[in-house]
């Protein structure tokens, strides 16, 4: 955790400023899941970067707790959150699994472009799985490095020496639906914007 919390402290500068690459498909999922948030939602999303997306939540929400592994993505998140006077979000680092919140304590969890980043993706779905109330949702956006064209996926290994990308988990969308089925949830809504990725809200039995 200590090289990744390393890479995306030295990239969080450069996240910061990285322009949305299909912002018609992140309206469109921003608008999905506000349907399944209300003003009594107690909302947690792990992997939350620098908060862009936290923010526009969290005015459709009670309150919100946001988490990263990465202190510069945070500091940036922070500064976001007072410049937009947003008070309902708790930004903490840390991984899902420090979480110190109780079993069942959340409305709904939201992991967006965090999946494919984690080496053990059976126990952040159990953890999910825990943290959300009966009939809760998890909601995921997820690059599908498994699905995207070969010649990319083989670009990976060698920018990963190079420091220039970091972990990432070779599942495909079948891969990933058949793990979050094995872990307790019921897909309820699937999009993908393109091949190489996936939405899916995930409601919890």
């Amino acid at each position: 955790m200590n090289n990744a919390r390393t890479f995306w402290n030295k990239s969080a500068a450069r996240y910061a400023k990285s322009p949305i690459r299909n912002e018609s498909a992140y309206r469109k999922k921003l608008a999905i899941t506000q349907e399944y948030l209300h003003p009594n939602s107690s909302v947690l999303e792990f992997g939350c970067g620098t908060g862009s997306t936290a923010i526009l939540h969290a005015t459709h929400v009670r309150d919100m707790v946001a988490i990263d592994i990465s202190d510069k993505m945070l500091e940036i998140a922070e500064q976001k959150a007072r410049d937009a006077g947003i008070e309902n979000i708790t930004f903490r680092r840390g991984t899902l699994e420090e979480v110190e919140q109780a079993e069942a304590s959340f409305d709904a969890v939201l992991g967006l472009n965090i999946l494919h980043l984690l080496e053990d993706l059976d126990a952040t779905l159990a953890r999910v799985h825990g943290l959300l109330k009966p009939g809760g949702v998890f909601v995921s956006s997820t690059v599908l490095i498994g699905d995207i064209n070969f010649l990319l996926r083989m670009v990976i290994p060698p920018m990963q020496m190079l420091g220039f990308a970091p972990y990432v988990n070779r599942f495909g969308k079948q891969a990933l639906i058949d793990k979050l089925t094995g872990a307790g949830f019921s897909i309820e809504r699937e999009w993908q914007p393109g091949k190489g990725t996936v939405f899916i809200v995930a409601r919890k039995g």
